[in-house]
């Protein structure tokens, strides 16, 4: 806690095909398909919805995604994606988040909590490192990065890079949800 910066981070690979292919099997985003695939993880692994909160850990009961959604004019304003585990009404919640950002110039949601991620896309490029930029403060929110897949063999690959605050989450609990989110893409 009383680090400058407590965050670690890791990128790992995660085989996507099979998100992929049901993605447009189903007709369904494949950003929020795997989006849905990452807060199902998410919120199974306890740690990852701890907060500090007042120098205090808070459990929250439920784990929402704060996302970057791009407008037509290139420039992004934060969602708030209420998560639901049935993926229809995940994709619909993602849907009225985006139109609502795309007639908005306003980078910050109405609902802004601290029962989210924050999460980008970066689908231009394939990494293999990334950094989230810091505001200075003592941060516990999560923060993801999802990279563009590239094709290894028959298999699509896609890194994600994970930065959480060490004072909640361990490389353990780190290793517990890459295991359910690549179960999650695979199923």
């Amino acid at each position: 806690m009383q680090l400058k910066d407590p965050f670690f981070g890791v990128v790992i690979p995660f085989d996507v095909t099979n998100a992929f292919e049901f993605s447009r099997k189903r007709n369904v985003s494949f950003f929020v398909k795997y989006l849905h695939d990452c807060m199902k993880a998410i919120n199974t692994v306890d740690n990852f919805r701890y907060r500090i909160i007042n120098q205090k850990v808070v459990d929250y009961d439920v784990i929402h995604a704060s996302a970057t959604v791009a407008r037509e004019d290139n420039t992004y304003g934060f969602s708030f994606i209420s998560y639901s585990e049935d993926l229809d009404e995940f994709s619909t919640n993602f849907n009225e988040e985006k139109k609502r950002i795309q007639n908005s110039d306003e980078l910050y949601p109405p609902l802004n909590g601290q029962d989210c991620i924050h999460c980008s896309a970066l689908p231009w490029f394939h990494f293999t490192g990334h950094k989230e930029p810091s505001s200075g403060n003592i941060e516990s929110i999560p923060e993801l990065a999802f990279s563009k897949y590239k094709k290894e063999g028959s298999k699509l690959i896609m890194n994600v890079s994970i930065h959480v605050n060490h004072a909640l989450i361990d490389g353990y609990h780190v290793g517990q949800f890459a295991e359910i989110f690549q179960n999650n893409l695979n199923t």
